[in-house]
C-alpha cells in the first residue's frame, strides 16, 4: 500500500466526528477502549475492527513514546471511511522511517507500529503539523472503508 506524505482533500464527503480526545500515556487504555467503541458504531466489523484499533494504539503510542509525550486524536467517518487523525508536537518525521520489510528481517528493530499500521489499514499518511515550522509535530492519518458502503477494504 501507498503511504502518502500529503492528506488527500475530501470535498464534498461528509464528515461526522466521531471522537476528539488528547491523550497521554496515563489515558491511552481508556482511549482505546473509546476507539474500538467508536469504530464498532460506525459500522466497521472484525476482524477489521481490531486491525484498526491496533494500528491507532500503535500510532498513539508512538506519539507518547517519541514525540513529547501527548498528542491529539481525531476520529471520524469521512465518507465511506473511517478516519484517525493523531497529531503531536514532537521532532516530525516523514514515511521514509516506515520499513519495507518487518522489522527485525531487514537488521532494524525500529518501526514495527508504523510499519503495521500500512500494512493493516486502507490509506497512511505523514504530514508536518505546521509545514512552515521546523520540528513542529506530525499528523498521522489512518482510515479503513467500512463496510456495505461500496467500497472494497482490504482483505
Amino acid at each position: 500500500m501507498p503511504v502518502d506524505m500529503a492528506a488527500p482533500s475530501r470535498p464534498g464527503r461528509p464528515e461526522q466526528q466521531l471522537l476528539k480526545q488528547r491523550f497521554t500515556a496515563r489515558t491511552l487504555p481508556q482511549l482505546r477502549v473509546g476507539v474500538e467503541v467508536c469504530a464498532a458504531s460506525a459500522g466497521l466489523t472484525e476482524p477489521r475492527r481490531g486491525d484498526f484499533v491496533l494500528a491507532v494504539d500503535e500510532v498513539l503510542t508512538n506519539a507518547v513514546e517519541h514525540a513529547g509525550g501527548h498528542g491529539t486524536l481525531l476520529l471520524r467517518r469521512v465518507g465511506h471511511e473511517l478516519e484517525a487523525q493523531v497529531s503531536d508536537a514532537g521532532p516530525g518525521f516523514t514515511a521514509d522511517v516506515i520499513p519495507e520489510l518487518l522489522p527485525g528481517l531487514d537488521g532494524c528493530a525500529d518501526g514495527r507500529g508504523l510499519w503495521l499500521a500500512r500494512l493493516t489499514t486502507d490509506r497512511l499518511s505523514i504530514t508536518a503539523a505546521d509545514p512552515d515550522a521546523v520540528g513542529a509535530g506530525t499528523v498521522v492519518t489512518l482510515a479503513v472503508a467500512l463496510p456495505g458502503t461500496g467500497t472494497t477494504p482490504r482483505p
